[in-house]
């Protein structure tokens, strides 16, 4: 089984139901609402630039938990990167 298909099943038992890269927009209107839980980063076999992150992420008001999955934060769209290194920030800033 590929590796991020089993983090996929991993995600759904811990509760992990959202898919963010999709239904992001209630991060856009409340960013300070969500936290990321969970951050793992994948590295290509052959080339270690082509990496991937999951975030494993939480609204702290109404518990809904979600997953977003990036490879080079670097072409994702501003505002959702600039959410995502926000959120990033403050999970490194606390583990």
């Amino acid at each position: 089984m590929p590796q991020q298909q089993r983090l996929w099943i991993t995600s759904q038992i811990k509760g992990y139901s959202v898919d963010y890269n999709v239904e992001f927009d209630g991060l856009v209107e409340n960013a300070s609402d969500y936290q990321i839980d969970e951050l793992y980063r994948y590295e290509g076999e052959t080339d270690p630039a082509d990496e991937s992150s999951v975030y494993g992420i939480r609204n702290t008001k109404t518990g809904e938990k979600g997953v977003f999955v990036a490879g080079n934060l670097s072409l994702i769209e501003g505002k959702k990167r600039d959410i995502i290194l926000d959120l990033e920030m403050k999970y490194k800033q606390n583990h």
